[in-house]
């Protein structure tokens, strides 16, 4: 049996308390946490009121798999209001939220939970929470729950995603929420989750489980550990821990760039400014320095103990390079402050030209491959506005006054005395408020293959081997913020003769606005200068699918693309459409 070798997540604990005797594995484990707040009658957080919710992954296609489970030793109040059974994952590829009143579902494991969010008077266990999920008896428990085999389940092909639970009351009703939807619904109500609840919901609830080091395309958590943190930094890099199940510990990948861009494109560079608070009064401004030129941006705010997604759209240059970015902030607040940018060229891995007497007698047909695709993205810009607070300010002064007279003998007399006059003003005391402002972004795109019409003998779905083919790729953005977003700039075909590596094609785009085509460029090898791409000669009959990767849609929450396939029928070769009759 494979070990469980490593329980990548991480809980705000500082005591140890006795450990299941069936542990095994490895654990990477941090965590954090800080103070809680005391609440009010109608938004409040009973320490213990906590759970988990639990997916198991596919480690290829990062598909949740089986059921979604929610874990506690408590019962949940009967009407509570709830966002369904939703993996992280799955809002992270573009599932919104939505809130459902009661008919809530949850497992009360027969091995309790050890205690899961840390409060101030009571912590939770490190090494519990380690022990609970390496424990063989908990994962065959999973394994039920969810609805898979036991050994289906640890093969290694499979990682399981914990998520902290709260349950918490706000503004007098009951909510189940993991720290990814905390973050989703306060971006709901504009920030007024955070404001009453900031101490559970932006601070111990996201901060009681996370990553030690980067898995299913989550990083590593970095930052502090003992404070709040904003809306996207949750929905980003907190909530979520994994369990994987390997023969040996993968090393996390070393990625020495903070980005990856492409040649002659239009990209955004962002960092996250926190740190005080930025107002009108005390404003912040962020510089980019990008190669000789500066871009600043002005009037940088955000809440005490919040932060702002700070960018920039650019275009890179026309060469690779790597490009190294220096950012200045201005009146306050902290960002990082070096970004390094990888600047790559994906022109000139053509494939070459075909030739009639090509083989591969020994080709099996890959996997379609599946590159990074985000689908959709959000973020969000604060907005001051300045709550008014009229207060009388008082300054009281004496009032003199003289009195004088003549008494009946003839003789004068003076009297000094005085009464207090409140001389004062009105002053506005007030402060700053802050609303969020959320914003989205989607892409969406269709890719469709056909034969070229120089093929004589094609139809519409079906071609002979050695004949080419012609691609079209379609893609659009919506948006609720324009300005902020590119349109979709690049794809990149790859084709099944070559196991979808080695070569590729990069494709001619045209672009209006935010709606991209892309079609092949003209191929140096057709006889006609066609845009096409041939077919070999010797590809077997049966589906012939070519894979395309929609890139470079850019955004200030980072980069979307998708994954794209059409296919066509292979059925004869181009020979068969040559007769070679003799002469007379």
């Amino acid at each position: 049996m494979k070990r469980i070798l490593a329980l990548i997540l991480s809980v705000a604990l500082m005591l140890s308390i006795a450990v299941p005797a069936y542990a095994t594995g490895d654990e990477n484990i941090d965590g954090g946490g800080g103070n809680m707040g005391s609440g009010t009658s109608t938004s409040y957080w009973n320490p213990g009121m906590d759970g988990v919710r639990v997916s198991v992954i596919n480690v290829d296609s990062h598909a949740v798999v089986g059921n979604v489970i929610d874990l506690t030793n408590k019962t949940p109040a009967s009407g509570i209001i709830h966002f369904g059974k939703v993996s992280k994952l799955s809002y992270n590829t573009g599932r919104s939220i939505s809130p459902v009143v009661g008919n809530y579902s949850y497992i009360n494991p027969s091995q309790s939970l050890p205690r899961i969010i840390s409060s101030g008077s009571y912590p939770a266990s490190i090494d519990a929470i380690r022990s609970y999920f390496t424990d063989e008896q908990v994962i065959r428990a999973i394994a039920g729950y969810v609805g898979m085999d036991f050994d289906t389940l640890i093969c290694g092909d499979y990682k399981i995603v914990i998520e902290p639970i709260a349950y918490l009351v706000y503004n007098g009703s009951n909510y189940a929420m993991t720290a990814t939807e905390a973050a989703l619904y306060d971006q709901v109500v504009d920030g007024n989750l955070r404001y009453w609840m900031g101490s559970l919901t932006h601070q111990n609830l996201p901060l009681a489980i996370f990553l030690e080091e980067a898995d299913l395309g989550y990083p590593a958590w970095s930052g502090s550990t003992t404070s709040k943190v904003s809306n996207e930094q949750i929905i980003s890099s907190l909530g979520i821990g994994i369990v994987r199940f390997n023969d040996e510990v993968e090393e996390p990948e070393v990625n020495a760039f903070d980005y990856e861009y492409r040649v002659d494109t239009d990209v955004i560079t962002s960092v996250e400014v926190s740190g005080g608070q930025s107002d009108p009064d005390n404003p912040v401004t962020v510089q980019f320095v990008i190669e000789g030129s500066t871009y600043t941006i002005s009037n940088v705010y955000y809440p005490d103990g919040d932060s702002q997604l700070v960018w920039v759209k650019w275009h890179t240059p026309d060469e690779p390079c790597v490009c190294t970015i220096q950012v200045r902030v201005l009146g306050g607040g902290t960002a990082q402050s070096t970004i390094t940018a990888n600047i790559v060229d994906l022109d000139g891995n053509d494939p070459p030209n075909p030739v009639a007497d090509d083989r591969n007698d020994t080709f099996t047909l890959a996997d379609i491959p599946e590159k990074e695709e985000v689908a959709s993205a959000s973020w969000g810009i604060w907005s001051p506005w300045w709550q008014e607070n009229w207060v009388w300010v008082e300054n009281w002064e004496k009032c003199w006054h003289t009195d004088r007279w003549t008494d009946s003998e003839g003789k004068s007399h003076t009297d000094r005395w005085y009464h207090w006059v409140d001389n004062g003003w009105w002053e506005d005391q007030g402060w700053w408020e802050f609303d969020y402002n959320a914003y989205t972004a989607s892409l969406t795109a269709t890719m469709v293959i056909t034969p070229d019409n120089l093929s004589p003998t094609a139809s519409s779905s079906a071609l002979k081997s050695g004949y080419g083919i012609q691609q079209s790729v379609t893609a659009s953005v919506s948006t609720t913020q324009s300005s902020a977003v590119t349109a979709a700039q690049n794809a990149v075909t790859y084709f099944p003769e070559f196991n979808y590596e080695g070569f590729w094609r990069l494709l001619d785009r045209s672009i209006s606005g935010k709606r991209s085509t892309f079609a092949f460029k003209d191929n140096p090898y057709s006889t006609y200068n066609r845009p096409t791409h041939f077919t070999p000669i010797w590809y077997p009959d049966g589906s012939y699918t070519p894979y395309t990767w929609l890139l470079d849609c850019w955004t200030p929450a980072g980069m979307l693309s998708l994954n794209l396939t059409d296919s066509l029928r292979i059925s004869g070769d181009l020979w068969e459409d040559w007769h070679i009759a003799p002469t007379t």
